[in-house]
């Protein structure tokens, strides 16, 4: 079978308008492998018998090969393995977008709080901060530049970017003005300047240092009427400029007067009134460098009276009392108050409660019959007040029946039976040497002593000597013979019991060897 012709190559554009004016036609079937030409068709254009019958559907094969321009575009070659069906419309290809350039870098904002760090007769040091918005493209470093002061003309100080944030700009004329600023670059290009708001004078100075002294670093406090001259020393060259605020107020000069030299400012107040009480703030300046320093000043006075005072009870021989915070505290704290009573006889006054810090108290001991009236002064720091408030109300102690009641109390018992608190020892005697047996008894009532030598009574045989003396008691044998040896024993005895203790003597003989 001879090979089939290429299909003509198509435009898309043209293809489109192909498929809008005709519809495409239903796809033929397929002719079987075996009937494929010998002949291969041209490289650009596969013919569909080539396919193998898992080739792609037939929607695919316009993209593949386009009839030319101007040429009239065959009907669709079927697919070799396609079922008859509809044929899909040819998808049209759009052409690829050019990628989007990235926007071009922006130059960083201005540098922050240019400020002069130190100044002498050949160089200026300028500090500052890093600009609030920096970017993706980052920083480059930044650029000082100056003028002098009236021309238009900047000069670069640094030849290259510096990283830091300070730049010392050397090699300037001593007594010139100059107007001095800061720019960052970056790949986007030159920040707007941070510009310095004066003009830099270029000489020897020494900055401004307030010496506060150590008295005035705390609370200031006076009386009122006291006379106040406060010195403060400071330094600085040339001669500083010193100026005082009172409460971030400029100072009442008919009230204060202050006297500044090249090395000292003097604050001073003839009569000092409550009024002047404050924050006073020293400023010296030295060009652009500037130090200060604070003080603060309390004038103080005696306290006012307790707002009021009431008397809230009366029981027995107390009296209850309240009272409110006086409303003039003299311009410091209240630390107590004093109460004082006054017997409505004789009216005068006693002081009960000295620095009490409560604002209510009990005033106890009060006389029966008497009426009483309070008084309460107020306490600071200063003294006590000139004035008291007393109570409106008197306190009478009513006069009431005593009858007295001896109080009972049970009588204790005492009683006790014999107890001996030290018993008997044995002992060892020899014939012919007196010997004693001791021993202690306790017992309510006086108990009883007797004495018995195995069992049997001793009585008042004058061989023995019995004494009992404060609960001690003893028996004294006499030069004992060798038939005195036996149990002794002891028996106290009264209502409440019997109490023994015994005891084993033995006399020994003396035995003299012979000569």
């Amino acid at each position: 079978m001879p090979a089939k012709p290429a299909p003509i190559k198509k435009s898309p554009a043209k293809a489109a308008a192909a498929k809008e004016e005709k519809p495409a036609e239903p796809a033929p079937e397929a002719p079987p492998a075996e009937a494929a030409p010998a002949e291969a068709p041209p490289a650009e254009a596969p013919p569909a018998e080539a396919a193998p019958a898992e080739a792609a559907p037939a929607e695919a094969a316009p993209a593949e090969a386009a009839p030319a321009e101007g040429e009239a575009a065959p009907a669709a070659e079927p697919a070799a393995d396609a079922a008859p069906a509809e044929a899909a419309p040819a998808p049209v290809e759009e052409p690829p977008k050019p990628p989007t350039p990235p926007p071009p870098p922006e130059p960083t904002s201005a540098p922050l709080n240019l400020t002069v760090e130190d100044v002498n007769g050949t160089s200026v040091t300028l500090k500052w901060k890093e600009p609030e918005t920096i970017g993706d493209s980052g920083l480059d470093g930044y650029t000082v530049e100056y003028c002098k002061a009236g021309a238009a003309d900047w000069v670069v100080a640094n030849a290259e970017l510096t990283v830091a944030t300070s730049l010392v700009v050397e090699g300037l004329t001593a007594g010139d003005a100059l107007n001095m600023r800061v720019v960052a670059v970056n790949p986007g290009g030159r920040s707007e300047p941070a510009v310095l708001a004066e003009a830099v004078p270029v000489h020897d100075i020494e900055r401004p240092k307030v010496r506060l002294p150590r008295s005035l670093r705390t609370r200031y406090v006076r009386r009122v009427g006291a006379q106040i001259n406060l010195v403060i020393p400071f330094l600085g060259k040339p001669k500083p400029e010193v100026s005082w605020l009172k409460d971030g107020e400029p100072l009442d000069t008919k009230k204060v007067g202050i006297r500044n030299s090249d090395r000292d400012s003097i604050l001073f107040i003839r009569t000092s009134e409550r009024e002047d009480s404050g924050i006073y703030e020293i400023t010296v300046k030295v060009d652009s460098f500037v130090d200060k320093a604070c003080l603060t000043l309390q004038i103080v006075d005696l306290p006012g009276p307790p707002a009021s005072v009431k008397l809230v009870d009366t029981w027995g021989f107390n009296a209850a009392l309240e009272w409110t915070p006086p409303k003039d505290s003299g311009n410091t704290e209240i630390t107590g108050y004093n109460v004082q009573k006054a017997d409505k006889k004789t009216g005068e006054w006693f002081t009960v409660l000295d620095h009490y810090h409560r604002l209510n108290a009990t005033i106890s001991d009060l006389i029966m019959g008497n009426s009483y009236n309070f008084r309460v002064f107020s306490v600071n720091k200063v003294g006590v007040s000139e004035k008291a408030v007393t109570t409106k109300e008197v306190a009478t102690i009513q006069k009431t029946g005593i009858i007295y009641v001896p109080t009972e109390y049970q009588e204790h018992d005492f009683s006790e039976a014999p107890k001996f608190t030290a018993a008997l020892n044995d002992r060892a005697a020899t014939v012919g040497y007196t010997t004693k047996l001791l021993c202690s008894v306790r017992g309510c009532p006086k108990p009883k002593i007797e004495w018995l030598k195995n069992q049997m009574v001793i009585g008042d045989d004058p061989k023995y000597r019995q004494l009992s003396n404060l609960g001690v008691c003893s028996l004294e044998i006499r030069k004992p013979c060798s038939f005195d040896g036996g149990v002794y024993t002891c028996r106290a005895k009264n209502d409440n019991g019997v109490a023994t203790v015994s005891c084993k003597l033995e006399v020994k003989q003396v035995i003299i060897p012979e000569k």
